[in-house]
């Protein structure tokens, strides 16, 4: 009988010992499993997945602690089916008895989850759970997050070779989470540097402002994980700002957001990053209109340090908060994104004083050589009409010298085009008439195409060149809010009688009823420089308004 104990006692030591062995061999290849994984969202998937299966749980979780140290920001299950954690509904934040171990980061072992005195219950349509083991997981000596296990299967409670191995675990999963916390922050600044360099590269192969400024936002809102993605800029003579791009919500474009009481508003006046938890219900933010688009974290950054702008990133509720590890890298594209810009600014600035460069020595040269070579020929042919005794060929020689003296004229009025391009409301016809075609490229969508003819800078009177100016921006604006054209024709030309203005596009027309507010308008401004306005139809539909205005003004009344 003695001996028959001592083999069954011996039997259940090995029983336990392999047991032990099998549950040692589980442990490690648990670890191997969550060590193997860079993705930080897999890593948490898989320890969670590994916790419950080393202690027999039917449920796990990992609540990863928010930035301010006292609630879950991230919740990831096991156990659950899809339709249970949506009749469940909002995840937990970090109260009763999961913020217990928020509190207290240590190893916690119920045989009753209810009879805690930080219990607070199930919500509606949680499935019951008894028996409860959690511990935190440490990712260098700072809460990370804590395991939550419950219902070891077969009614038994976590004992304290469970507790072991779950801490085991813990420690081995906090290792895993700092090797994929420093991956994911090489692979983002890697990102950030590559954006920075595309941003850059596109400014200097002359790309517009604004396309890059749109650049700029999609890359960061990339990289981030971000919904929604602005830049806002300083309205002029005020202290607001303008919402100039808007990704992820079309109706904040052309928003003025205030200073006082807005994200934005608050890095516009103190020049330095600002973080919200969730802006759609932070307090400091309420007249922010970015709240209606109903975001959950957001960061706003200073574009450059001279007010240049504001670029605001908002994740959707229940994403992580942005973390200090996310928002320097930030802050240094924004800083760089702000200086490309500057730089191109520069760059453009510097091309536009080339440009007028070369403009004032072709000026100078047509005036210094053509015009004299022209006019010596003029002379040289008047003489040579009075030793003409053929009168048909010394009327041929008068006409030739008109035609050179008409083309003097026409030099010369370039050359007061080109040299009065930029001198303010007294500049040429022809620069002002360019400079309002090329301002209308933004509202268009496209660059209306523009012909010139005639003695437009010389022939033209000052108040009648206003009425044209003005006429011009008028029809540009018309077209661009109510055509729906895809393309739009300007025509400027100087005869000896008049000054015609002739805007013709390809779109919907000039419907019957419609408001016509704009239309009458331009035919008073036309009625007051004593000219008239004409609406006619093209070829192939559209419309086309001929402005038309006489040389020696309006007639006396």
């Amino acid at each position: 009988m003695r001996l028959d104990e001592l083999l069954e006692e011996l039997q259940a030591r090995i029983q336990a010992a392999r047991g032990t062995r099998d549950r040692v061999h589980s442990l490690l290849e648990a670890v191997v499993s969550v060590g193997r994984e860079l993705d930080l969202s897999q890593v948490l998937r898989r320890i969670v997945e590994a916790g419950a299966q080393l202690v027999d749980a039917e449920y796990g979780a990992l609540g990863v602690v928010g930035p301010d140290g006292r609630s879950l920001s991230q919740f990831l299950t096991s156990g659950l089916t899809e339709e249970q954690r949506a009749r469940i509904g909002p995840l937990p934040s970090g109260h009763g008895l999961l913020g217990e171990l928020i509190r207290h980061p240590e190893p916690l072992r119920l045989s009753e989850l209810g009879s805690h005195r930080a219990s607070f219950g199930f919500p509606e349509h949680h499935p019951p759970m008894r028996t409860f083991l959690g511990v935190p997981i440490r990712v260098r000596e700072e809460v990370f997050g804590n395991l939550y296990l419950t219902d070891k299967r077969g009614g038994l409670d976590f004992d304290e070779e469970d507790e072991s191995i779950i801490t085991a675990l813990a420690v081995a999963a906090g290792v895993a989470i700092d090797n994929a916390r420093l991956y994911e922050s090489s692979q983002r600044q890697q990102y950030w540097l590559r954006a920075g360099a595309e941003v850059t590269h596109r400014l200097f192969q002359g790309d517009v402002p604004q396309d890059v400024t749109e650049l700029i936002a999609r890359r960061a809102g990339e990289i981030t994980g971000a919904c929604l993605v602005t830049v806002a800029v300083p309205v002029d003579d005020t202290g607001d700002l303008v919402v100039e791009l808007s990704a992820g919500d079309e109706s904040l474009q052309g928003l003025v957001v205030p200073v006082e009481g807005t994200l934005p508003g608050a890095v516009a006046a103190s020049g330095k990053p600002e973080v919200s938890a969730c802006l759609g219900k932070d307090p400091r933010f309420r007249d922010d209109p970015h709240r209606t688009a109903g975001p959950g974290p957001a960061v706003a950054v200073p574009l450059g340090t001279a007010g240049e702008g504001v670029l605001l990133l908002a994740r959707a509720a229940g994403e992580p908060v942005f973390s200090e590890a996310e928002l320097e890298p930030l802050l240094a594209f924004a800083g760089q994104a702000a200086l490309a810009l500057e730089l191109g600014e520069r760059r453009r600035d510097a091309e536009e004083v080339a440009l007028l460069e070369d403009r004032d020595r072709i000026a100078r040269d047509l005036h210094d050589l053509a015009i004299q070579r022209l006019f010596a020929t003029g002379m040289t042919l008047q003489s040579a009409a009075r030793l003409i005794e053929h009168t048909g060929a010394a009327e041929r020689v008068t006409r030739a010298v008109d035609d050179l003296d008409e083309t003097i004229k026409i030099i010369r009025s370039t050359i007061f085009g080109l040299r009065a391009r930029d001198a303010g409301p007294a500049a040429s016809l022809r620069a002002r008439a360019s400079r309002a075609v090329g301002d209308a490229v933004t509202s268009l969508g496209f660059p209306p195409r523009l012909s010139m003819e005639g003695l437009l800078d010389t022939d033209v009177p000052l108040d009648t060149a206003e009425h044209v100016v003005a006429a011009l921006g008028e029809l540009l604006s018309n077209a661009a809010r109510h055509a729906h054209a895809t393309r739009v024709e300007v025509s400027l030309k100087a005869t000896a009688d008049d000054v015609r203005l002739t805007v013709t596009d390809n779109g919907r027309g000039i419907p019957e009823q419609g408001r016509r507010s704009g239309l009458d308008n331009l035919a008073e401004r036309a009625r007051q420089a004593g000219g008239s306005l004409e609406i006619s139809t093209p070829e192939g539909g559209g419309s086309r308004l001929l402005w038309r205005a006489p040389l020696d003004g309006p007639a006396p009344r």
